[in-house]
């Protein structure tokens, strides 16, 4: 079985056996507000990477929200329609949430609402099998998905991205691809308080390559200048931030701004997670459980409330070697595929 975790910038992919090991996960940049042909580049990659091609298929998606489309409708359905050419497979099974898998030849209109950006989802009831409670976080390259689970399931409050931005368990920030201007307004540097340009000059993936926290593999995509992904690349497009160049204070002071944002976009996550948190009985403490490449950040939320850390690979047999790739970095890929073969969609 393969999972397909189709995202607006990156489409990600899991291959399991049909007793669920994770025999190997995949990522490919897929831009795909540049048109469906950037999926096509991306699902042909994988697809000739795979270790045997007389698979099944489970898909789940969150790139249906790309302003290539009119609607999420349109999206979804043109999505599904490219993996069923790419695919040449007319049915496969699509998630669709609360409603579970519907298969791709199948999908109408009433679908469409639980289709659309239910990744999270995927994740968080796989973790929910295994644990009776605790707090999922899935910090990726964009976005921050925090689910509260109790009794073995996802005591979601919002299932729609609407919902789940009121709620506070969808908090748009990530890892690489999220503007610095989108993270902070002011900073504290160099012993004053100064304001933050509102204008795309850096991203997270820079912030977090001064702090020497980024894997590589990891940033995808073009940098806001276009220029190198070097450490001296990325601390000219912070210095521009706050109306400076690179030679106007020392790499440790640079740095020292670095961290100073880092820990702006950790507080905003912490306190998502701390409001989810109260929802649970007075004194009862839960695990938090990181996926996505900004796990390690979880981590570090987990150690400042005191709680323990569990990481969402640990939560399978056997570590993926060799594709560049965590299971935690694709854990709605690598959910998806796992739930379909457990519901025996295959």
């Amino acid at each position: 079985m393969v999972g397909w975790d189709i995202g607006g910038a990156h489409l990600k992919a899991a291959c399991l056996n049909k007793e669920g090991k994770v025999l190997a996960v995949y990522q490919e940049p897929c831009p795909l507000w540049q048109g469906l042909d950037t999926l096509e580049k991306a699902l042909t990659t994988i697809l000739a990477r795979l270790p045997n091609q007389e698979l099944n298929h489970a898909i789940t998606m969150t790139g249906e929200l790309v302003d290539l489309f009119a609607d999420r409708a349109q999206g979804v359905y043109e999505i599904i329609a490219l993996m069923q050419q790419v695919l040449a497979q007319p049915s496969f099974a699509v998630y669709a949430g609360q409603l579970g898998f519907v298969a791709a030849d199948a999908i109408e209109a009433k679908h469409i609402d639980a289709i659309a950006s239910a990744n999270w989802l995927a994740s968080a009831s796989y973790v929910a099998q295994k644990l009776e409670q605790g707090l999922f976080v899935d910090m990726g390259s964009t976005t921050t998905d925090i689910l509260l689970l109790t009794k073995h399931q996802v005591d979601a409050i919002g299932y729609t991205d609407f919902q789940r931005l009121t709620s506070s368990e969808l908090v748009y920030t990530g890892l690489v691809r999220t503007a610095v201007m989108a993270v902070v307004q002011s900073v504290s540097f160099a012993g004053t308080e100064v304001g933050v340009m509102s204008e795309y000059f850096a991203t997270m993936a820079d912030v977090y390559r001064l702090t020497h926290e980024l894997n590589e593999s990891h940033d995808q995509n073009e940098t806001a200048d276009g220029n190198a992904k070097t450490e001296q690349a990325s601390t000219k497009r912070l210095a521009r931030m706050i109306g400076c160049d690179l030679q106007d204070f020392t790499l440790q002071e640079w740095q020292e701004l670095a961290y100073a944002i880092r820990e702006q976009q950790v507080s905003r996550v912490q306190s998502a997670c701390q409001k989810q948190l109260q929802r649970m009985p007075d004194n009862v403490q839960v695990p938090l459980v990181g996926a996505g490449i900004g796990r390690f950040l979880v981590q570090d939320i987990a150690q400042r409330l005191g709680l323990e850390y569990i990481d969402f690979e640990s939560l399978f047999a056997a570590p993926v070697e060799g594709t560049g790739m965590n299971i935690a970095d694709c854990a709605p890929a690598v959910a998806v595929a796992y739930l379909a073969i457990d519901a025996k969609f295959c």
